[in-house]
């Protein structure tokens, strides 16, 4: 299939235009800009100085994951962005411009055809008009969060802060507010650890469905506003900033007639989860390193997450990891207490960073500290989660974190904000769930350490890796979960015996695992003495007759340390 000459001329002018409207950033301490056509050095891009040069054997040599993420284990995310003010849910900006898809049915009805009303025009919409920072922090506090991360920017590629170096951002257009710094100060106040969440380097590929056209239909054949030109906005923002330019090998050529071909074509070429830097657009890279620097150099926060299988866009992950190590280690006299996550570490790079697990778990215990991100619902606003009463739970939420602090990890979980920056009742009732769980069992999950083993039951994860979530088995009073703190061993009981008697196999008389003398057994949260047998085959707790809760149960057992 070849595109027409027409569209092909088109094509090629409006990657001109993309490449041209891009500024060649001078670099701080520097007069010159990257000259075009070619990546900036590590020197040029001006690193902060220290003991962490960009590569991997250095990030290796030199990192260790801080203290106060392996003690936080709970953060809460809001996963917020114009892609919410649709509210259905996730990949809108791509999925509005694949005809059949229901994005793309919401937004010809909503909206309009998207030749006419692009993703641009949903940026300029979100105005985050309910928005009460101070008042969800309080709602994520109380659910016990001892971190927070913010969206910085999605692959849709627009910065929710006032960026420096790209026109298409929150503080310019839309709810005309600095979101990442209000979040960041608001955390700082508080005392709350705060992170940054950047997916950008995925745009150029991503978006290039705004450069499509309708397979069928009254407007087959009309290519979609990824073409506009600047002239044609009044605020004069260059849409191929946003939109990152057409690349010609990812734009679906002239000649498809029917919706499937179309989605054929997409899931084939451009729907590819591609890691490296686009070949035809180096000023991509220099943009994306200039923002991510911009955005870590502005609010200085305590994390950075990668939506990226190791580290973002070759070389310029690296520098950024160093840069945002050595920089954080001289504000915090030495110490090193930033945290970079990414995904899927191949063995000679685990270490570097910290491994995340999206909408995953580990099967076992990891020697080093590693997080899951998860939602309760879509990563995005989605109003029918809501309607059909599909978010996970807090009992869903407690067991996954219990499992997760277990096996040495931490849980950073998504509560999707609506566009207008609120949340729904359910979403409230899950936030209000586990502040009742929090206080009295919390001292089982914060500042602790795992145990020789990380519990037991049948095994409910394969293995360990993303989207795992949700394949395993309903826990019973058989799964009980581990931690250790203060010399205590805490137990997490994942379900209630039928018999009123826990029975904890893994400390039976003479257990490897503990084979000192358990001088006391306490049930939190409940005033009743516990009657207690060790024997050959566990280590037997007769239970009160009343449940202190419906969602786990925590027993802190305290061994003879003479």
């Amino acid at each position: 299939m070849k595109m027409n000459r027409r569209t092909a001329i088109a094509l090629l002018a409006a990657f001109g235009q993309a490449a041209a409207s891009k500024k060649l950033y001078s670099l701080a301490g520097a007069d010159r800009a990257n000259p075009k056509g070619r990546l900036a050095t590590s020197a040029e891009r001006d690193l902060a100085h220290g003991p962490f040069e960009p590569s991997w054997n250095s990030l290796k040599a030199h990192y260790k994951t801080p203290d106060w993420f392996r003690d936080a284990k709970f953060g809460i995310w809001a996963h917020w962005s114009a892609q919410c003010q649709p509210e259905e849910g996730d990949w809108y900006a791509r999925r509005m411009y694949i005809q059949g898809d229901s994005a793309y049915e919401y937004h010809v009805k909503t909206y309009g055809h998207p030749s006419k009303v692009g993703f641009k025009d949903i940026d300029m919409i979100w105005k985050a008009e309910g928005w009460n920072p101070e008042g969800l922090m309080d709602l994520y506090q109380a659910a016990g969060a001892k971190y927070f991360m913010s969206l910085a920017n999605h692959h849709d590629n627009f910065d929710n802060w006032p960026s420096r170096y790209h026109s298409w951002n929150s503080a310019k257009i839309g709810p005309m507010k600095d979101i990442v710094g209000t979040w960041s100060a608001i955390c700082k106040r508080r005392g709350i650890r705060f992170g940054v969440s950047n997916h950008s380097a995925h745009a150029w590929h991503w978006l290039q469905t705004a450069y499509g056209y309708d397979a069928e239909g009254p407007m087959a054949g009309v290519r979609y506003d990824g073409f506009t030109n600047s002239d044609r906005l009044s605020n004069g923002l260059n849409p191929q900033d946003l939109y990152v330019g057409p690349s010609p090998n990812l734009v679906i050529p002239d000649g498809v007639t029917s919706i499937a071909e179309a989605k054929a074509w997409h899931d084939k070429n451009d729907r590819i989860w591609d890691e490296n830097p686009p070949c035809d657009d180096p000023e991509f890279v220099n943009t994306w390193f200039l923002r991510c620097r911009d955005l870590l150099d502005t609010y200085e926060p305590d994390m950075i997450y990668f939506d990226d299988t190791e580290l973002p866009l070759g070389q310029a992950g690296l520098d950024i990891t160093a840069h945002f190590y050595n920089s954080n280690r001289a504000r915090h006299g030495g110490n090193l207490e930033a945290v970079v996550f990414g995904k899927e570490f191949v063995p000679q790079h685990r270490g570097a960073a910290a491994l995340d697990l999206e909408r995953g778990r580990s099967n076992d215990i990891l020697p080093i500290p590693w997080q899951t991100d998860t939602c309760i619902g879509d990563w995005h606003y989605n109003r029918h989660v809501f309607e059909n009463h599909t978010y996970k739970s807090a009992k869903t939420v407690i067991h996954m974190l219990a499992d997760i602090v277990s096996k040495n990890g931490n849980l950073c979980l998504n509560i999707p904000l609506k566009g207008d920056g609120t949340i729904d009742s359910d979403e409230r009732k899950v936030l209000d769930d586990l502040a009742a769980w929090m206080p009295t069992n919390g001292e089982a999950i914060f500042g602790t350490r795992p145990f020789k083993v990380y519990g037991e039951g049948p095994p409910d994860i394969v293995s360990t890796g993303n989207f795992n979530e949700g394949k395993g088995r309903p826990y019973t009073a058989e799964d009980i979960r581990f931690t250790t703190k203060d010399g205590d061993l805490y137990a997490i009981a994942l379900g209630w015996p039928n018999d009123g008697k826990l029975r904890i196999k893994s400390l039976a008389r003479n257990s490897k695992l503990l084979p000192a003398e358990i001088i006391r057994a306490v049930m939190l949260g409940s005033s009743t003495p516990l009657v207690m047998e060790r024997n050959s085959e566990a280590l037997v707790l007769t239970l009160p007759s009343q449940k202190p809760n419906d969602i786990a149960y925590t027993f802190r057992i305290t061994p003879n340390r003479l």
